[in-house]
């Protein structure tokens, strides 16, 4: 099943449970899947890496929308942020612990045959592709700074 379909399932169940939060927010993602599906040159369809990116990129916006609401005292707004993370999740893969990450990087900075922080490029072009939706960039970058710095 795709995810398209997943979530016009999940939006289904939303309704007969009445459910306002979660089919508002199954909804935002829905919708953000067709406008990347009838953008110029998608031809209608987009494939599981750009559904992911997309994915990825919703999630990050509520995370760090959550946090600024979070400082400036409005519980209000960023608990609803975090309910829509928590949907957005749901169809995320899950998520690799910081040790899995350094693992992983281990074995991409010995394919890449990186020797110190010069290589920094080559590396984050294959993590990022690797790691995708399973590691947060920020870590990823972190990570591999301090691998390849020696820290």
């Amino acid at each position: 099943m795709s995810l398209k379909e997943q979530i016009d399932s999940d939006i289904k169940q939303a309704m007969l449970a009445k459910k306002k939060e979660e089919l508002l927010a199954l909804r935002g993602i829905k919708s953000l899947i067709l406008l990347a599906a009838t953008e110029k040159g998608a031809g209608g369809e987009i494939s599981e890496d750009v559904e992911m990116k997309i994915l990825v990129k919703a999630a990050k916006q509520r995370k760090e929308s959550a946090e600024i609401f979070q400082k400036e005292n409005r519980e209000d707004l960023a608990s609803k942020e975090l309910f829509e993370l928590e949907i957005i999740n749901r169809y995320l893969p899950a998520q690799l612990s910081e040790k899995e990450v350094e693992a992983e990087l281990s074995n991409i900075i010995n394919q890449a045959g990186a020797k110190g922080p010069q290589d920094l490029g080559k590396v984050m072009g294959m993590a990022t592709k690797k790691l995708a939706g399973r590691a947060d960039g920020k870590m990823i970058s972190e990570i591999v700074k301090r691998m390849l710095t020696g820290e």
